[in-house]
């Protein structure tokens, strides 16, 4: 799933009051549906898999996943949902919300089911999620919801550009779900990342950046790494590279100057750290960008 090309198209975005003893049967949908649970209690099965949906909880159900939906405990189900393509199709228009289970479609029918590309992702989202922080999504919910029911000039564009912010917020959410300690700890990660952000100009070691965090090598370097997906040393690296690519493209300093000004030793292991991280020596990039 290609982040960059995300353009969603929004099918439906309501706030419903669902009245007990209503129920959703069991049900295929053509495409997505987020659904956020904003008072009441639901048992939701989907695949033959049980959740327990407490306010503040949120489900994604996915294309041609079989799914119910049951109120528990006589309470009113309070239920901002919205049911989407991730990306825009020809026939994105053309498509309805189903009720249907798979066996009751015509082949007509058939043809609208979307490509579930959340299961290409390396940690994809899951169907239920229990948010930790339910009022950043709510609000993107109501959002989009106002922008589609008031229909002000440009509200499509608006709604995508609130959609791709919720979803990303799922994302986030769920990697915190995931690694609870990334949760605990993001304000100290946080913190060794401006330290290394503001010391571009030098070369800094493990030991340096230890003894700064106060963790020992391999809890940093791991925490690290699952936090941003390359160890603090790596990110260090990567900061000097684009700071001395700013300052190539954007200045006429010699290489030499540019080498010492950003902490290397030499206009060799300069030379050598550029090439291998952007496939090109600091001579040849300059002439490229000039």
């Amino acid at each position: 799933m290609d982040l960059n090309n995300l353009s969603p198209y929004i099918r439906v975005a309501l706030d419903d009051y669902i009245e007990s003893p209503y129920f959703i049967k069991e049900r295929v949908i053509f495409d997505y549906e987020l659904l956020f649970v904003k008072a009441g209690e639901i048992k939701v099965t989907v695949e033959n898999k049980t959740y327990l949906g407490l306010p503040g909880d949120i489900f994604l159900f996915k294309p041609m996943q079989s799914h119910s939906i049951y109120l528990l405990n006589n309470k009113t189900l309070h239920q901002p949902h919205i049911h989407f393509d991730l990306y825009y199709q020809s026939d994105s228009p053309e498509v309805n919300v189903s009720f249907k289970p798979l066996q009751a479609m015509n082949e007509q029918e058939k043809q609208w089911f979307r490509e579930d590309v959340t299961q290409f992702e390396m940690n994809p989202l899951p169907n239920h999620i229990r948010l930790t922080k339910p009022a950043v999504i709510e609000k993107l919910i109501y959002d989009i919801i106002f922008e589609l029911e008031r229909k002000f000039p440009y509200y499509e564009a608006s709604a995508k550009g609130l959609f791709t912010s919720l979803w990303i917020q799922l994302l986030r959410e769920h990697d915190w779900n995931t690694h609870k300690y990334l949760l605990s700890n993001w304000e100290q990660l946080d913190r060794i990342k401006n330290y290394i952000s503001h010391n571009a100009n030098k070369e800094l070691t493990l030991n340096e950046l230890s003894s700064f965090a106060n963790l020992s090598k391999y809890y940093l370097c791991r925490l690290f790494k699952s936090g941003f997906g390359m160890s603090p040393i790596q990110y260090h690296l990567q900061v000097r590279m684009e700071k001395a690519k700013q300052m190539i493209q954007f200045s006429s300093h010699s290489l030499t100057y540019i080498a010492e000004e950003f902490g290397f030793h030499s206009i060799h292991a300069f030379s050598r750290a550029f090439r291998k991280l952007e496939g090109v020596s600091p001579s040849s990039f300059r002439k490229v960008k000039n």
